[in-house]
């Protein structure tokens, strides 16, 4: 009769060479249990090896408490395992106690310690291992020896690096491998070329860590010579070259790539690979094909992944909306979510408030940061940087300052969003204030920053401060100025009528190239009525960008202000036999925890018919009234009105070109307001509006308040919804 331990550990071995979920290994553990066999030593450990496979680490450290005779082998599975799955302080933790209890290590032992020495930047003990292993006269085998070179590249120390490499007698694919990483941790770029052309072994594994560390070091392109040169000559592409490709084919919106990696997913049967599918719903996201992405997110929620790959899914979509502006798709899957038991990381939960940011949903935006306060994830720097600044674009600066005043580590990400937030509101000396306090507590500011610090210095008209700044960052912060920092100049001239200094900087600069900056000049020559220099700077617009919609709306407004209708109609006509069409400017309002979108003359809305008929045929109650006004003077006398208006819940303007008349919307039953939608052109206002939050006002004592200005004279241009 055989053995029972014997034959136990006959079948743990089987169990091994098997995929084994928890269940199965929970079953053997309690029929290990039943004879009378899960405190031994040999059992134990193979039990423990499995429960390791499964990544069950609160299991296996329970069942190794209660293992009698713990060797080294028992040891050496549980270190492992931790190291594994990066809990690295646990990992050395239990090393200590292991040698504390007399058990000596063995080389497997040692590289799982190395791996965590190097994860958690323990130099000094890695160290001391190494030496142990130099006096000891241990024979270093190639994995060993790899672990000890992972170990001193993880720690940043490259000159270990590559003397521990220079004296290996044996290299594999493994060694070069962590070469040309290291030499790409530290910026190497040249240097980690050379390693991998060096390289004898140039396998799938090779090919993955020299395009994706170009990727990290922002070599895009580079990255994609290399993958069309793997594709050439290299090895087939495994799950990890998929995902880095469809990653780079995001990064570059480089579409036809990612269906051509999408197709030979399909052929090779990956697409059932949970990281691999998460990837192609980030591509095509950032490719703006979100409907794709949607049916690929919809197929995989019948997918029984891991808790982790399933969360990355849902993120993954819930940020692609996000990024596509479609804010009410975003908002709906996060709901969902929460109802089918998804958790919630805080990436999705950066991306939700972003969404609420865009729309100016201030009630939305405070339900997001009361979620996270309930969830307890705690706030990381982009989350809390994401809620200040939502705070701010909804219009509640003192929610963002008192946000912003909750966080105890300030870094400079936190800084510069409160800057931000109080150069949007227009209170520049104010935002300057922050910067200088900034300074005072030794944080150093970065390239975006100043971006903030710049535009408020032209919300605020300080010039001097403005070109004080401008030189401090190049002077004392060493950071080469960007197109967002020279247009924050160009800006900061314009508004203060400095019109022909503007127009000499671009040139001084030489970024005439960049639309972006004649943008900025050509909106401040409208603002102070140089009629002359506003058509010379929007034809420079048309020169550059001859597909773009704003650059021919922009000049014939210009020629309309001027009662060139000949030139205005030439243009319209131009921009129809070029193919060239505005997008539509689209407003929303929330009505009773629902949002509503429109845009000009949009009559798709259930509670829309004509004459107040709804869809279904049924007379509609309103949940706004319509205000036909002959057009008031909106650059001058209107924006004064709004401002005037403390008691304001909600309004929309809606011009219509055909009768020359404007439409004031009025919600009956908002509980607060999104935002006053216009033509996108901020010149048609004295200062364009952009949030406002206002408690309610009767329709009457506005109807009242707009005829007083109905006799106003016509505006300098047609302004749209």
């Amino acid at each position: 009769m055989e053995d029972p331990r014997r034959a136990f550990l006959h079948l743990l071995k089987d169990s091994s060479r098997t995929t084994t979920t928890l269940s199965d290994v929970e079953l053997l553990h309690s029929r290990a249990l039943k004879v009378g066999l899960a405190r031994d030593g040999q059992v134990g450990a193979g039990l423990l090896n499995l429960y390791a496979k499964c990544n069950c680490l609160d299991l296996a450290h329970k069942l190794f408490a209660e293992i009698r005779e713990r060797d080294v082998l028992a040891w050496t599975i549980l270190i492992s395992c931790f190291s594994r799955n990066e809990e690295y302080e646990t990992g050395l933790s239990l090393f200590m106690r292991m040698l504390t209890e007399g058990v000596l290590p063995n080389c497997f032992t040692l590289a799982s310690v190395l791996k965590c020495c190097g994860g958690f930047d323990n130099l000094q003990m890695g160290k001391g291992i190494h030496g142990w292993l130099i006096r000891n006269r241990v024979r270093l085998d190639v994995v060993l020896q790899n672990s000890i070179l992972d170990f001193y590249a993880k720690c940043g120390t490259f000159e270990y690096v590559e003397r521990v490499f220079e004296m290996m007698n044996e290299r594999d694919t493994v060694s070069w491998n962590i070469m040309i990483r290291a030499h790409l941790q530290n910026g190497d770029i040249d240097g980690s070329m050379k390693m991998f052309k060096m390289s004898p072994l140039h396998d799938v594994s090779s090919w993955n860590t020299i395009i994706n560390g170009q990727m990290e070091n922002r070599l895009d392109m580079n990255a994609l010579q290399l993958l069309h040169h793997m594709v050439e000559i290299g090895p087939k592409f495994n799950l990890f070259t998929f995902s880095m490709a469809l990653t780079l084919a995001g990064k570059l919106a480089l579409l036809e790539l990612g269906r051509q990696l999408h197709g030979q997913i399909l052929r090779l049967g990956c697409e059932h690979d949970a990281f691999v599918r998460n990837s192609l719903i980030d591509m095509y996201c950032k490719c703006g094909k979100t409907e794709v992405s949607s049916i690929i997110f919809n197929s995989s929620s019948q997918c029984t992944d891991g808790l982790m790959p399933k969360t990355i899914s849902w993120s993954s979509m819930v940020a692609g909306y996000v990024q596509n502006c479609r804010g009410e798709e975003a908002l709906v899957l996060f709901r969902r979510m929460f109802r089918e038991g998804i958790k919630v990381d805080l990436f999705t939960l950066t991306s939700i408030t972003a969404s609420c940011s865009d729309a100016g949903i201030l009630e939305q935006g405070r339900q997001v940061h009361a979620c996270v306060e309930k969830l307890g994830h705690g706030f990381d720097t982009f989350l809390a940087s994401a809620i200040t600044d939502m705070y701010a674009k909804c219009g509640s600066l003192e929610d963002a300052r008192k946000t912003f005043n909750s966080f105890h580590s300030q870094n400079v990400v936190l800084w510069t969003s409160i800057i931000g937030s109080y150069a949007l509101h227009g209170q520049g000396k104010e935002a300057i204030q922050l910067f200088e306090s900034m300074l005072q507590d030794k944080i150093m500011p970065n390239e975006i920053t100043f971006v903030a610090v710049l535009s408020a210095c032209g919300h605020g008209g300080l010039v001097e401060e403005g070109y004080n700044y401008f030189r401090s960052m190049q002077e004392d912060h060493g950071i080469v100025p960007d197109i967002e920092h020279y247009t924050c100049m160009v800006d900061l001239l314009g508004r203060a009528g400095l019109l022909e200094k503007a127009k000499d900087f671009i040139h001084e600069n030489n970024i005439s190239h960049h639309t972006i900056v004649w943008r900025a000049l050509s909106s401040a020559c409208r603002v102070h009525n140089n009629i002359e220099m506003a058509i010379w700077t929007s034809e420079q617009l048309v020169r550059l960008e001859p597909c773009h919609p704003g650059s021919y709306i922009l000049l014939s407004n210009i020629h309309a202000t001027k009662r060139k209708w000949g030139e205005a109609s030439k243009l319209r006509n131009l921009m129809q036999e070029r193919g060239v069409r505005k997008q539509p400017g689209r407003s929303w309002i929330q009505l009773k925890n629902k949002i509503h979108t429109f845009v000009v003359g949009d009559r798709s809305h259930p509670q829309t018919g004509g004459e107040g008929e709804s869809q279904s045929g049924g007379k509609t109650k309103g949940s706004f009234g319509l205000l036909p006004l002959p057009r008031p003077n909106v650059s001058v006398g209107f924006h004064k009105l709004i401002k005037s208006f403390k008691g304001l819940s909600q309004l929309f303007v809606i011009y219509k070109e055909d009768d020359g008349e404007m439409e004031i919307g009025f919600p009956t039953d908002v509980q607060h307001v999104s935002h006053v939608g216009w033509d996108g052109f901020n010149n048609v206002w004295d200062k364009a509006p952009e949030f406002l939050s206002l408690p309610s006002l009767s329709l009457r004592q506005f109807e009242l308040a707009m005829a007083v200005q109905a006799g106003a004279p016509p505006p300098h241009g047609p302004p749209g919804a």
